[in-house]
């Protein structure tokens, strides 16, 4: 069998500017776990030269129905909006694209070929499907005439246009970022990725993690919590509260300190029975009370949010900190701050007004973080001048009403300027 796949070379052409080698391998991976399958394998074999000679990818999923064929292999996706790589909002689930993404192997290899198995209610069914670089827009496709008796998918690339080196030192540790939080999330069910028998180690990944537990006296209820705070982002799933019950996952949903423009990464895994009943639907609207189980406006979860908010919170401090001190350093290298000439200055305006940005820096990063370095020294030194004029009370106000500091923040601002607190 012989079908034209339904996109244009215009359409392809968009694919080609949104995914690169690393994206594309991890889209064949997402269809992999897409299909309920628990463990990937990749395999691939190197030439002397470096470059790989094969590569494989392969899955235990229900495989490819070959009735549904032209759902899988025919996308219609003609815009660019509708070929960005994108995840679900509230659920983990479904993060490959079957149409497109199949087709982005011409992003490192010039042949991709799938060995797949499927069951239906007459049995087992085995078919292979195959599509070159050369003609994007079509695909062959054949039954094989015996089946194996348990489903899965190999795709297997050749002619590959990626050596080894590139691949262990590239692709290997974006699939770590690409994956360590889905692997974390599922990790009752045994997820796995495997490179050449060895298990991908999203442990390389990982700052820091914490499990505690929460409890809700008025009501008994008790929530597990794993916390995990990433070295590297998660590239489009950012930093999330995953609810789960019996480790399943229920919904998911922004922490409050997600895309704060200080690269604080982080997975907040929560898993208690209150969630087999809770209405997520109400998540849109605090205040709207749940028909049946619990809702976001419930006793329940307003304490446990307001307490992880607060752990967050502190969790985030020391490691603004850090990041506080490589800022300053950063704007001495650039020669952002004012020249001081006195030993008055050095000694006594300088130390102000850097505790002053890192104390704002620990309150709102993006105060820094968006501006160019003539952005920079202008508002650097205008904080240095206002200092000097002891237009303190000024700093405070205008930062009080730009940013919204909280109780504590206050105080410290306050100190740092040596006003009253």
């Amino acid at each position: 069998m012989s079908e034209k796949v339904n996109i244009t070379s215009k359409g392809i052409q968009r694919v080609l500017k949104n995914y690169n080698e690393k994206q594309a391998i991890a889209e064949y991976i997402w269809n992999g776990f897409d299909a309920n399958a628990d463990t990937i394998h990749i395999d691939y074999v190197s030439n002397e030269l470096g470059w790989l000679d094969s590569l494989q990818i392969a899955d235990n999923g229900y495989g490819i129905n070959f009735e549904k064929l032209q759902q899988k292999f025919d996308p219609f996706f003609e815009s660019e909006k509708a070929v960005q790589i994108a995840a679900p909002k509230h659920t983990s689930k479904m993060h490959g694209r079957n149409g497109v993404g199949r087709l982005t192997f011409f992003t490192f290899a010039h042949n991709a070929s799938w060995n797949t198995t499927y069951q239906d209610d007459k049995g087992f069914h085995q078919g292979v499907i195959q599509i070159n670089t050369g003609r994007l827009n079509s695909y062959e496709a054949f039954e094989q005439p015996h089946a194996a008796k348990t489903t899965g998918t190999v795709v297997t690339f050749t002619n590959l246009r990626i050596g080894e080196l590139d691949f262990k030192q590239t692709v290997i540790p974006f699939l770590v970022q690409e994956f360590c939080w889905f692997i974390e999330l599922n990790r009752h069910q045994k997820l796995q990725v495997l490179v050449n028998g060895n298990a991908l180690d999203f442990s390389a990944n990982v700052k820091s993690m914490e499990e505690f537990e929460l409890y809700y006296a008025d009501t008994a209820f008790r929530f597990k919590i794993k916390y995990v705070h990433w070295k590297e982002s998660l590239h489009k799933e950012l930093s999330k509260y995953y609810f789960l019950a019996g480790g399943e996952e229920i919904y998911k949903d922004y922490t409050t300190l997600n895309k704060k423009s200080d690269d604080y990464f982080h997975s907040v895994y929560i898993d208690s029975d209150f969630f087999r009943d809770f209405d997520f639907k109400s998540f849109e609207n605090e205040e709207q009370v749940a028909l049946f189980g619990s809702a976001k406006s419930s006793p329940e979860y307003r304490f446990l949010i307001k307490e992880l908010n607060d752990y967050l919170k502190n969790k985030r401090k020391p490691f603004l900190r850090e990041y506080a001190d490589r800022l300053i350093e950063s704007l001495e290298q650039d020669g952002i701050f004012p020249n001081y000439t006195t030993a008055h200055e050095k000694e006594l305006v300088k130390p102000k007004l850097i505790r002053l940005i890192k104390i704002l820096y620990e309150v709102e990063p993006k105060l820094f973080s968006s501006l160019n370095i003539d952005q920079k020294k202008m508002v650097i030194r205008l904080f240095d001048l206002m200092l000097k004029t002891n237009e303190k009370e000024g700093i405070f106000n205008l930062l009080n009403e730009i940013i919204s500091l909280e109780e504590e923040d206050c105080q410290e601002l306050k100190e740092a300027l040596g006003l009253p607190v």
